[in-house]
């Protein structure tokens, strides 16, 4: 997965239209989207696909969605959607493997765009797992889709720092 440096980041953030919209996804939206393809992500997910908006993340984010999908409650919940390529196949034998996993993985790599760490942000997270979403949203100016209750309580803080926090729903209307 290539990471972009401070100078090619400010150059894709610099080439991002103002008619898009760039966030920075917690890991419970992500399996919103793909795990367990929430109704409510459908349109962040066209927005995302469209290239409507650009999503940054970092590759300490992308090591929590792995272990995130290890979990044996998730793993199950991949076999019960049959995710992935591997469960296009029916001779195939349907238990959970890292398969599934992989394939989220692989669609997380397609529409990211991996940066590098941000620096401690100005607030701080109750939850210090959270703490990586915020410093990156805060370092990049851009919108939040969380629902953690450490993180929903610190919007106005997050406001004051340049980042704030959207809604899935929000993403309606972009394509």
């Amino acid at each position: 997965m290539p990471q972009l440096n401070a100078l090619d980041s400010e150059a894709a953030v610099n080439s991002v239209t103002a008619a898009s919209t760039a966030v920075v996804l917690d890991t419970n939206i992500v399996l919103d989207l793909w795990v367990f393809q929430d109704p409510a992500a459908a349109a962040l997910l066209q927005a995302l696909e469209s290239g409507a908006t650009v999503w940054w993340a970092t590759t300490p984010m992308r090591d929590e969605l792995a272990r995130v999908l290890d979990y044996p409650h998730i793993q199950k919940r991949l076999l019960q959607r049959q995710l992935g390529p591997k469960y296009s196949n029916p001779d195939l034998p349907q238990r959970p493997d890292s398969s599934a996993a992989d394939w989220v993985l692989c669609e997380f790599d397609r529409l990211v765009k991996v940066v590098e760490v941000a620096p401690k942000a100005p607030i701080t997270c109750k939850d210090a797992d959270d703490q990586k979403f915020i410093d990156l949203a805060v370092a990049q100016g851009c919108g939040l889709l969380s629902k953690d209750r450490a993180v929903l309580c610190m919007h106005k803080r997050l406001e004051q720092h340049g980042a704030r926090l959207l809604e899935a729903a929000d993403f309606k209307g972009l394509k």
